[in-house]
């Protein structure tokens, strides 16, 4: 079936396409009531944060719209060391779009949610006229601990840099596809709860995590140093995968600026990096961590060394990150 202009009219075909796709994998205690606004349970320490995703194709290797919609707003949340609970979700479908495609994309929500411990509570769906595409905004919720306070102000000098994996993968995988150019390269997008949990529970001194998404590795690094009025000084030996490697030498891409959807960078005193790399490394999705570099006092400089011994300077991306891979 295809949607049509009915299922964004509030009548009868809304209801059959809430109660037959969405209610059908979203259901819980707290959506089942369908109510105007969810009721929750909160905690002192609170932290919210919303996005939108219009990636194109929806449908991707390794993942698609909805596995990314949950990832990207549960990481959001993790990154301030909060827990997250709930999450709202907000559909606009162009017309034409077709149900069966819409059903596995919020399978996909329904069995990521679940992995992310978070329900969804709330959500809207609107149909706009299109070509049949696909836009998803999600909301998030989640409880930070009394004691934990990770922030973009926090990195201090001697501090070391963890990334979590390979850098580029979701970026390579949305570009491999637009592109048709058949490659092994998945998309690397996945909830990282686990993670940051793990870091927490042990009693890691977590003074910033940070996402790498959109404007890669590079982007996220300047703005952090200039964020907290520290240098920050990397190796040449970024983590990448060869098919990545081979990906951006075929297109003239730096790795350095190729957003990834499940990766994080974490900003640790230098006494614990043993602990921290160790704990990322047994932690899921964390196998390929490695330490990058570290933190100096400075004005927010980013230096790189270089395969042949100089030194390069980090810049925040500038343009567009072509293709939108979120």
């Amino acid at each position: 079936m295809k949607i049509t202009m009915a299922h964004g009219s509030g009548g009868k075909s809304t209801d059959e396409l809430i109660d037959k796709i969405f209610a059908k994998h979203f259901s819980n205690e707290i959506l089942d009531k369908m109510e105007d606004s969810a009721l929750v349970e909160g905690g002192k320490k609170m932290a919210f944060t919303t996005d939108s995703f219009v990636v194109d194709p929806v449908q991707f290797p390794g993942g698609n719209i909805g596995r990314l919609c949950i990832c990207g707003t549960v990481n959001d949340l993790l990154m301030r060391g909060a827990i997250p609970k709930y999450l709202t979700c907000g559909f606009i479908i162009e017309e034409g779009a077709d149900t069966d495609e819409l059903e596995e994309i919020v399978k996909s929500m329904a069995e990521t949610a679940r992995e992310s411990k978070v329900l969804i509570v709330a959500g809207d769906t609107k149909v706009v006229q299109g070509r049949g595409g696909m836009y998803i905004n999600t909301s998030g919720i989640g409880f930070i601990p009394e004691d934990v306070d990770i922030s973009a102000y926090n990195i201090k000098s001697g501090d070391v840099l963890i990334v979590s994996g390979t850098m580029g993968d979701h970026h390579s995988a949305i570009l491999s596809s637009r592109m048709n150019i058949e490659n092994d390269i998945i998309s690397d997008v996945a909830p990282l709860n686990e993670m940051v949990h793990n870091l927490i529970e042990n009693g890691i001194e977590i003074h910033t995590l940070r996402d790498v998404t959109r404007g890669g590795l590079a982007t996220v690094l300047k703005e952090l140093a200039k964020t907290s009025k520290v240098d920050i000084d990397i190796q040449a030996d970024i983590p990448v995968r060869d098919s990545v490697e081979k990906l951006c030498g075929l297109l003239g891409l730096d790795p350095m600026y190729m957003g990834n959807e499940g990766k994080l960078v974490a900003f640790i005193p230098q006494n614990q990096e043993k602990k921290a790399l160790d704990i990322i490394r047994h932690s899921k999705y964390g196998e390929n961590a490695r330490v990058i570099g570290k933190v100096t006092k400075g004005t927010g400089q980013v230096r790189q060394q270089t395969a042949i011994g100089g030194v390069r300077n980090i810049e925040a991306l500038t343009g567009e990150g072509l293709p939108r891979i979120c």
